[in-house]
């Protein structure tokens, strides 16, 4: 009996599922929105059932039908990388499609050049990255959505498998003109009398909160901000100090305006950034060839972005 669908098709639906829309999808795969709506089309009258309520307010929402099938159309699609693992094992080489997840904080410093040199060294990668926060991560590598992750050991639950690759100790960020910048070293108690800029992502803000639990008070937040960039902005400008477990090659913000780093003393242990991954998940020699290159460069000290 001639098969009812595609590969191809399986992916289209998979992305407009998680997407929620066919413009989104289409977008994140790099297709024409028309191509992936007949993709669709075709997958529902071969067999027969609707995927999707399409609403033009909501998008494309999945039905009942649709969210069962999307779970076995991943399971198809996770056996189809199995083969094609097979095939890289016995002729040996590193091929397919590789999907990486990169904690927001330090994607635009240190993903780029990582990805740069792994795929120069492999070039018959298709490498696709995503920036996501530490919730999101947990949630894309569950469902299979991503296969790897650069993150921290934030709130790691015990589905999640963590293998680290360089220790972050947590610095302080003042402006130059800040009473603090002629600091050697600062603890939380110099800092709780001060004005904040918060980095306001899940797991992070908890992080550096509970450098302050110790002395029972919490730090004056003046501001709060999802993005690196902006917090580096403002706190450049003097809005208030900011704490970072990534210190970068350059001490300065977005605007250009100069900043300065402080260790911060604490018995809080430091971050650790490295690769999650999910236990369940089957790690194919791709995954693995990208596995080994992040930890040649971090036993090497290369580490893209991140200073000495």
């Amino acid at each position: 009996m001639p098969l009812r669908f595609t590969l191809r098709q399986l992916e289209y639906f998979i992305a407009v599922g998680e997407a929620g829309s066919i413009a989104l999808a289409a977008d994140k795969v790099n297709v024409t929105a028309p191509s992936m709506s007949s993709a669709i089309a075709q997958l529902e009258a071969g067999f027969g059932v609707q995927l999707f309520t399409r609403r033009h307010s909501q998008g494309s929402v999945l039905t009942p039908t649709g969210e069962r099938f999307i779970e076995q159309a991943r399971a198809v699609i996770e056996a189809a990388d199995k083969l094609n693992d097979m095939a890289n094992i016995y002729t040996g080489s590193v091929r397919g499609s590789l999907r990486v997840g990169c904690m927001r904080t330090f994607v635009q410093v240190m993903v780029p050049q990582l990805r740069r040199s792994f795929e120069d060294k492999y070039e018959n990668v298709d490498f696709g990255q995503v920036e996501l926060d530490q919730a999101q991560i947990f949630d894309a590598l569950r469902s299979s959505r991503i296969d790897v992750a650069l993150t921290y050991d934030l709130s790691l639950p015990s589905d999640i498998d963590f293998q680290p690759l360089r220790s972050l100790p947590p610095y302080v960020m003042v402006d130059v003109a800040h009473p603090l910048a002629s600091r050697r070293q600062v603890s939380a108690g110099d800092l709780v009398d001060h004005e904040m800029v918060l980095l306001d992502l899940p797991h992070s803000s908890d992080y550096f909160l509970s450098l302050f639990r110790a002395l029972g008070r919490r730090p004056r937040i003046a501001e709060r901000t999802a993005e690196v960039s902006v917090q580096r902005s403002l706190v450049a400008n003097g809005f208030g100090f900011g704490i970072s477990n990534m210190r970068t090659v350059t001490d300065s913000a977005m605007d250009g305006k100069p900043l300065k780093f402080i260790p911060l003393e604490s018995e809080v242990p430091p971050l650790q950034l490295g690769i999650a991954m999910s236990r369940a998940a089957h790690v194919s020699r791709t995954i693995q060839a990208f596995i080994d290159h992040c930890h040649e460069a971090a036993d090497a000290g290369k580490l893209p972005g991140l200073a000495a």
